[in-house]
Formats: structure tokens, sequence, C-alpha cells
């Protein structure tokens, strides 16, 4: 009789033994599976969130503004990240940005850099880092570039280029008026060129 209690005992023993491990690698696997919905980006994304939770800025992803300037002109700019500091709510630091802006006349300007500050309230803009502009077929290379929606021009400066299929102008700086379409060129030397060029005739 003892040795039947015994056996039962260890085959109980070996059945509750064998059920824990069943439970448990099921829910290792559960938990990996879990793990691989996620992808890696994504991620990284929900954990920089979770860093930033408790600090003075939050960050945004795949961000989109839209308006109209105070002439009419609609215009998108778009950033992969934007980050917002809570104590200036008005300003939004950006990166990776495109910004487009659709003239009364049908034409576009393209601007885009690494970084960017947005102003919300002013709708003022001020892009920074390897800037590109694009319009009517001329392209235009400078490290720095402000658009003021006030005054309503775009301010092209450091290292500014343009091409075109007319050649490439070299200036120090560069004043798009985005009412008139004008472009002004300015130089501080003699190795660079002093111009005005009508922007109406499509072409920087």
């Amino acid at each position: 009789m003892d040795r039947k209690k015994k056996l039962r005992l260890i085959q109980m023993s070996l059945l509750l033994v064998g059920s824990l491990i069943v439970f448990f690698t099921y829910l290792q696997k559960n938990e990996k599976s879990e793990e691989n919905i996620i992808s890696i980006e994504t991620q990284k994304k929900i954990k920089k969130k979770l860093a930033n939770k408790d600090s003075k800025v939050d960050v945004f992803y795949d961000v989109s503004y839209s308006g109209l300037d105070l002439s009419g002109n609609r215009y998108i700019l778009k950033s992969k990240e934007a980050i917002n500091n809570r104590s200036q709510l008005d300003l939004v630091d950006m990166k990776i940005v495109n910004a487009f802006f659709y003239f009364k006349d049908g034409t576009i300007l393209e601007v885009q850099s690494d970084a960017a500050i947005y102003n919300n309230k002013t709708l003022d803009m001020s892009f920074d880092g390897d800037v590109k502009a694009l319009y009517e077929g001329s392209t235009l290379f400078a490290d720095k570039a402000e658009y003021s929606n006030l005054k309503n021009y775009l301010t092209i400066s450091q290292n500014v280029v343009v091409k075109d299929i007319r050649g490439s102008v070299f200036a120090d700086k560069l004043f798009f008026d985005l009412k008139k379409h004008t472009l002004n060129i300015k130089s501080f030397n003699n190795n660079k060129v002093n111009a005005n060029v009508n922007l109406n005739e499509k072409k920087f």
C-alpha cells in the first residue's frame, strides 16, 4: 500500500513539474512574439517618449503644419521629428524639414533643410543646415534661410549657390520677395555678383 502511495506521489509530482514546464515555455514564447510584433524603430520611439515624459519637452513624429501667409499664399511645413518646449509653446524645433509655398500664379517653392524652427504664432520659419530650395527648374543651395511672414520674404545666406540652365551664381545673401516674386542678390566682396532678378520669368 505504501508503495502505491509513493508511486502516485511520484506521478503527481512529475505531472506538476511537466505542467509548470509547459506553462513557462508558452509564456516565454508569447512574450517573444509580442516583442517581435513591435518593430525595433517603434520601440526606440516609445522609449524616447517615455524618457521625455517627465522632461520639459514634447516630442512628435511625422509632423505637418499648414496655413496661409499674409499674402494669401498657402504653405505646408513637414518634418520627421518635432520638439515642443513647454516653456516656449510658440516655438517648434524640427528635424529633416520640407516646406512648400504654393503661390497664386500656380508656381511652387520648395525648401528643404536638416533642421528648422517654426513659430506657430507669427508663422515665421528659420531653416538651418544643408538648405536646398527648388523653384521652376532652378536650384539654390545655402547653409541658412529665414522666412518672414510679416515681411513676406525669404532670406537665404551663408555659402549661397544658385544653379540654373543659364549658369551658376555665387552670393553672400539672397532676398526672395514672395509677394513680388523678385530676387535681390547681394555680395560683400568683388568676387561675387550683385543683381536684381524678376522671378515672374519663372526662374531664379
